[in-house]
């Protein structure tokens, strides 16, 4: 396999690692027991899938780099993750927004993924496909009840919407990083659109008219300032203790 498909397993691992471990940050601080549980709950499965993303970017790569090694030893600018999943958590409604976003968008990739020449990519994403239908049902069954519920529950997912909107752009660039891979995110953007339209006209909310995005985050050109905040918490163990295990 080519460098470019190496790239393109860190995109899919970073994405699920980077998200994982934003979710990861609500356990113990959700606004009710069971929104506690299942968030920590899509943490583990994405945390799970980057597992098999990076170990299989780290066989690629030929250099004896493990998944740990790829998600603890690499610093910000070698990571390749979309600028919508290092977006902080903010409040629960926009963790939500975020979460809704990401997920209607990577069901339609694990869903394209699964019938990818390459066996070892097309079985992962086959795998990862079951676990992220549940996440984009749960997700989108949030934004309708948050969206249209509470003048203030509505107030704060169309501000979550108006602010994450612009991130999503990004998610639908293809290159030869994604060609090399046989994937085309181009071609998921009015599938895309089709389900954001009708979820949001459920919620009661209004997309944004601009379809400005920003971008960066995919190909490692320039990420976004929270990255290097996040990364610095989840590596200072294995920084400080190189090697540490239990």
């Amino acid at each position: 396999m080519s460098d470019d498909v190496f790239e393109f397993l860190l995109r899919l691992g970073d994405n699920t690692l980077v998200l994982g471990h934003h979710l990861s940050e609500w356990c113990g601080k959700g606004p009710v027991l069971e929104e506690d549980i299942a968030l920590a709950n899509t943490a583990l499965d994405l945390i799970g899938q980057t597992q098999m993303w990076l170990g299989l970017a780290g066989e690629v790569e030929g250099k004896s780099r493990t998944a740990d090694d790829l998600a603890m030893l690499r610093d910000a600018w070698d990571f390749r993750c979309c600028l919508l999943v290092e977006q902080p958590n903010g409040d629960f409604g926009q963790t939500i927004m975020r979460q809704y976003l990401f997920d209607q968008w990577h069901l339609l990739a694990l869903t394209a993924l699964a019938q990818n020449p390459n066996n070892q990519i097309a079985a992962i994403a086959a795998k990862a496909a079951k676990e992220v239908t549940y996440h984009c049902e749960r997700s989108a069954e949030l934004i309708v009840g948050l969206g249209d519920g509470t003048p203030e529950s509505h107030a704060r997912m169309q501000s979550a919407l108006d602010l994450l909107y612009p991130y999503i752009g990004e998610l639908f660039e293809t290159d030869a990083t994604d060609s090399a891979a046989h994937f085309d995110p181009a071609s998921l953007r009015s599938a895309y659109d089709a389900g954001l339209a009708a979820t949001m006209a459920e919620a009661t909310l209004t997309l944004p008219d601009s379809r400005f995005a920003h971008k960066g985050g995919r190909t490692g050109a320039r990420h976004s300032e929270h990255l290097g905040h996040m990364l610095t918490e989840m590596q200072w163990l294995q920084r400080a203790y190189p090697g540490a295990t239990w």
